[in-house]
């Protein structure tokens, strides 16, 4: 899977991704903290749409323990501060933002939230950090009619 995060196929890179993703809370060896930086790559690829699902996935990571943990809100916060010069420059953002409110949602860490938050006052953009801050504002939960 780790090879695959750079095949020249922009399906297989997600793919490839999605699945390390996914695996990392099933990984009692703690593999995938030397190929973390690989697969943080995938969420700068050059195809967009690879990135984005790369980067709405890595978020499981943080599952998988507290050292993946610590490592997957330093990538995402560096992936935060260097985006603003990317072409998507507030739909990276926002993933990060997302990613790390479930990531909250699972492991109840306040740090999280914290990071999460400074983050989002770092943006200096208000219609941007008002979107990014409604990701942690609590959502009514969808009535049922009869």
């Amino acid at each position: 899977m780790v090879a695959m995060l750079t095949d020249k196929d922009n399906h297989r890179r997600a793919i490839a991704a999605q699945v390390l993703a996914n695996l990392a809370p099933s990984d009692p060896d703690k593999r995938l903290l030397k190929d973390f930086d690989k697969l943080l790559d995938v969420t700068r690829d050059e195809r967009f749409v690879t990135a984005r699902h790369c980067m709405q996935s890595i978020w499981k990571v943080g599952t998988a323990g507290k050292p993946q943990q610590q490592l997957l809100i330093e990538g995402l916060t560096g992936r935060f501060n260097e985006c603003i010069s990317e072409k998507n420059c507030t739909l990276i953002p926002y993933d990060i933002i997302q990613g790390l409110k479930n990531l909250y949602n699972v492991v109840k860490d306040e740090a999280i939230r914290d990071q999460s938050l400074k983050l989002i006052d770092t943006e200096q953009d208000l219609k941007y950090r008002k979107k990014y801050a409604g990701v942690w504002k609590a959502k009514k939960p969808p009535t049922t009619s009869n």
